[in-house]
Parts: structure tokens; sequence; C-alpha cells
């Protein structure tokens, strides 16, 4: 699997428009895509890929599925689910509200990824890093007790 960055992933307008008519107030998904545009990018896994290959999935999109997942206490089948069925779900990804997701085990693999080395630990300090810059944390010991609305 090879990983080709795509420069700012935008939400496709026809899945803006359905997620803001269905959810006006947003949801946690939305939330987190809104705050933090996305938490982070495909430059972010880089070293993770190789440059050629077959294409494999954005590890930004699933590195923020993990997120939700752990958010809103998903397993990965259900985590697998929302981001086929749920408008929310493909709005926090920037989806076409026609892709069709992936299979559950995408999860776990990424997780396996995640686990080589220090990248858990480097990951996690990125978004601290970008949550601090959304002034949506202060200081190094500061906790969100309820980070979504």
């Amino acid at each position: 699997m090879s990983l080709q960055p795509r420069p700012g992933a935008e939400i496709p307008a026809l899945t803006v428009r359905v997620a803001r008519a269905g959810n006006p107030h947003g949801t946690a998904a939305m939330w987190i895509r809104d705050r933090l545009d996305g938490l982070f990018g495909d430059e972010d896994f880089t070293a993770w890929y190789p440059r050629d290959g077959r294409p494999g999935l954005l590890p930004a999109q699933l590195a923020s599925v993990c997120v939700l997942q752990y958010a809103l206490n998903l397993s990965d089948r259900q985590a697998a689910e929302a981001v086929r069925r749920r408008i929310d779900f493909k709005y926090a990804l920037g989806l076409e509200l026609e892709d069709p997701g992936f299979h559950r085990s995408v999860l776990s693999d990424f997780r396996d990824r995640l686990a080589e080395g220090d990248r858990a630990d480097r990951l996690l300090g990125l978004a601290l890093t970008r949550i601090r810059r959304a002034v949506l944390l202060k200081g190094p010991a500061a906790r969100a007790s309820r980070p979504f609305p």
C-alpha cells in the first residue's frame, strides 16, 4: 500500500449542505472537523508508507476515524458502519455522500501501523499541539472534561 497525499482536502459541497440541513447544530464528528480542520493531514503520515505501489486509504482519514471511534465509544464494526452510513462522519472525513467506506479490518491494520516505534506518541503530540492552537486546550496539564457539545 502506498500513500499519495491529497493537499487541502475540502468537504464536498453536497456533503456540507446535507449534513448542515440534517444537523443544524452539528454533531461531535462535525464539531471536530470544524474546529480542528480535520485534525490530521496526509502529510503527517508520509514516513509511514512507501511512495509507490497500490494506493491505500488515506491515513489522515483513518486516524480521524480512530479519534471519533474513541470519542463515541464505537467498535471497529460500528466505526466502519458509521463511515458508510452517517452523513456527519462523511462530513468530518471530507467524503462524498456516495463514498462506500471501508472494511472494519482496515482500522486494526492502521492501529498496528500506529503501534510501530514511537508513532503513537508523535501523533498524539501533534494532535495536542493542534488542539492547543485551536484554543480548545490550555497548558500542558489541562484536561477537557467533555470536548464535544
